[in-house]
């Protein structure tokens, strides 16, 4: 491990992601990643551009928790976003924006933004070939769009939940529901994560209904750590049509299986194409996230239930998923259906392996993932 290249780091220098992959390396016996701030490099691309074409591993981690990184993006993708028909804040809007964490600031132009400087990174990286980069920004660009990798799952056989395609419109939306069919659906921001821009559909029989992480106040709209229930037809149909205008994916809804009484699924992270950890995701409510009032569920608890024939299917599909994508680790959300009777790969995270607190052998998530960084090397 003495003669292992060094590592550089994209991300944010101050967030836990960083430092705690630099704890990891220094567990290994490595030297700190030089790491490239995002807020700096953003500014100024030579900063990585500039670097020497030396053997080095590159890894590239989440923009989040970070609100210049985040007002840098939304001016990046103002451009591209004009026209888009999603909401839009000028540069200048941008410039007088408070600092408010959590509020829902045009989710489409952000990630159009991100989308610009991933295709810059592509660029800088074709330009130092002795560089080997752990997650291909194409392959990042892929799983940040939800509408993309659940084609291309269904595609590669693996189940998904069924996406409703041709829904424009909040008309649209309930024609195709009814065509299908179909009570209840998921309507997601396809670029979101963490549950954020979520609503859950139900048609009613006398009244329709929104399960969502979306809070409106009078300072704007927030996505809460509180699920609230919206039942006001006007509010029901304001809130899905700025989902939907913002680029939504829509699809069935599939009751999960249950652990204990309660609903769950699991985040597998898989490295090198195989599944490495496990999270089970615990909750009185369909959204399982642990920051929603998910918990994370016993691992014992979960192989006790889960019939031996469903478990090694569903660790199938996640090698499909994994071999779908030139990344070193992706973290995948897996349920099973109700009463064990198969399983869905709900989406794909190109940063879905912040777990601590978890080891393997001995190995955190991040020590691990270096391990096998190191053991692809040729």
């Amino acid at each position: 491990m003495n003669r292992a290249p060094p590592f550089i780091l994209i991300g944010n220098a101050e967030n836990r992601r960083v430092t705690l992959f630099q704890e990891a390396l220094s567990h290994q016996g490595l030297p700190p990643a030089h790491v490239v701030p995002w807020r700096e490099l953003l500014a100024a691309p030579g900063l990585l551009a500039d670097l020497p074409d030396s053997e080095s591993l590159v890894r590239i981690d989440s923009t989040g928790e970070n609100w210049d990184v985040e007002k840098a993006l939304l001016k990046q993708g103002y451009v591209d976003a004009v026209g888009h028909g999603c909401s839009v804040l000028t540069p200048e809007q941008v410039d007088r924006l408070p600092v408010d964490h959590g509020r829902i600031l045009s989710p489409r132009q952000h990630h159009l933004g991100f989308l610009r400087v991933l295709a810059e990174l592509e660029a800088i990286f074709a330009a130092h070939p002795r560089w080997r980069v752990l997650q291909k920004p194409s392959a990042i660009a892929d799983l940040f769009d939800k509408r993309i990798t659940s084609r291309r799952y269904a595609a590669l056989g693996v189940p998904v939940p069924e996406p409703l395609d041709g829904v424009t419109d909040v008309e649209s939306l309930r024609e195709r529901m009814e065509a299908e069919d179909c009570r209840e659906v998921y309507v997601k921001v396809s670029c979101g994560s963490s549950a954020s821009c979520l609503a859950i559909y139900r048609r009613g029989r006398s009244a329709d209904a929104l399960t969502t992480t979306i809070e409106v106040t009078k300072t704007g709209w927030y996505n809460s750590l509180k699920v609230r229930r919206v039942e006001a037809p006007a509010q029901v149909d304001e809130l899905l049509t700025y989902l939907l205008g913002e680029g939504a994916q829509v699809e069935r809804s599939i009751p999960k299986a249950r652990l204990g009484g309660d609903y769950f699924d699991c985040r597998v992270l898989m490295v090198r194409g195989e599944p490495a950890f496990t999270v089970v995701r615990q909750s009185m409510r369909p959204i399982t996230n642990l920051h929603l009032g998910g918990w994370r569920g016993d691992l014992d608890d979960f192989h006790a239930a889960v019939p031996g024939n469903e478990l090694a299917d569903a660790m199938e599909s996640c090698r499909t998923v994994a071999r779908a994508h030139d990344c070193l680790h992706v973290g995948i959300d897996l349920m099973y259906e109700e009463h064990f009777t198969g399983h869905r790969v709900l989406e794909a995270n190109a940063f879905g392996d912040l777990l601590p607190n978890l080891r393997r052998d001995g190995l955190t998530v991040y020590e691990w993932e270096i391990r096998e960084a190191l053991r692809q090397l040729p």
